[in-house]
């Protein structure tokens, strides 16, 4: 198993991100449409709006192409262009593409630019917050007819995936948890255990900020199904919200859509308990293993 390089970590993603943001502004600029920025690369509307979104890599020739339809002059031109060869490096997660499909690769590609990630989460501990044998039992039910040693790359896709908490500059994380999630027993009590553990120290990180919905709370949940909304740095880049189902995910931009997602995460946080108590009720679930 070959290992990233330091730079793979949110690095040619990052670049990615900038670079179609900036494409984006051109574009809208010359008030030309995503259709015929698609026409002008031999591409479609679909497209235009991946390499604008970043999830895709650059090929100089689009964005040359581009640049020239949006009549960007010198020295930015060529500026653009070195962006682009740089955004080009392959990424880290390209190593697992046999075993993990396209749509959960660029997820990873937005995960790693983002600079908030609020995930909802009914039935598991977040990926970025699970334990190796936590996570082991979750992929083996997933994957059924695995072979062991793919489930272990698997395991390695998550390892390395969470390394975006530790980098020098990490994304701020806000889980909401449902309180069934601390109280079945992946794994069994010993897993369980060191899971709660890990959820505990994760909770200390200034990045970091998990809430649990109380069984007490009462009442229907927003919504009962896990789904993720992610924010970047750049304010011309929108929002996305990720909603990952049994054979693909959905990916949504639009400012409607994002907004009821957006109103769901807020009303689950208010449901929830204040980050404060979250110490105390991981405290709470751990006694409760003792015994």
């Amino acid at each position: 198993m070959g290992s990233a390089q330091p730079d793979d970590c949110g690095g040619a993603t990052a670049l990615r991100v900038q670079l179609g943001a900036r494409l984006r502004r051109l574009r809208q600029a010359r008030g030309i449409s995503r259709e015929a920025a698609g026409w002008e690369i031999r591409g479609s509307e679909s497209k235009i709006s991946r390499m604008e979104l970043g999830r895709v890599p650059f090929k100089e020739r689009d964005v040359a192409d581009l640049l020239t339809l949006y009549d960007v002059g010198e020295p930015e031109c060529s500026a653009l262009l070195r962006l682009a060869r740089r955004a080009s490096a392959p990424p880290w997660w390209r190593q697992f593409g046999d075993i993990v499909p396209p749509w959960h690769l660029s997820y990873l590609a937005l995960e790693e630019a983002a600079s908030l990630i609020r995930a909802y989460e009914a039935h598991f501990v977040p990926g970025l917050l699970q334990t190796a044998d936590y996570a082991r039992v979750v992929l083996e039910a997933g994957h059924a007819t695995a072979s062991a040693a793919e489930i272990e790359r698997r395991i390695e896709l998550r390892r390395m995936r969470q390394r975006v908490l530790t980098r020098p500059d990490p994304p701020q994380f806000w889980a909401v948890l449902d309180e069934s999630v601390l109280r079945r027993e992946i794994g069994g009590r010993d897993v369980m255990r060191a899971q709660l553990e890990a959820l505990l120290e994760a909770a200390e990180l200034p990045h970091v900020r998990i809430q649990i919905v109380r069984f007490q709370q009462g009442g229907a949940a927003p919504v009962s199904f896990p789904f993720a909304v992610l924010r970047f740095a750049d304010p011309e880049l929108p929002d996305v919200v990720y909603v990952e189902q049994l054979t693909g995910a959905v990916f949504l931009d639009d400012p409607g859509a994002v907004e009821q997602y957006a109103l769901a995460m807020e009303l689950s946080c208010l449901r929830a308990e204040p980050p404060e108590r979250t110490a105390a009720i991981l405290g709470d679930a751990l006694h409760e293993m003792a015994y």
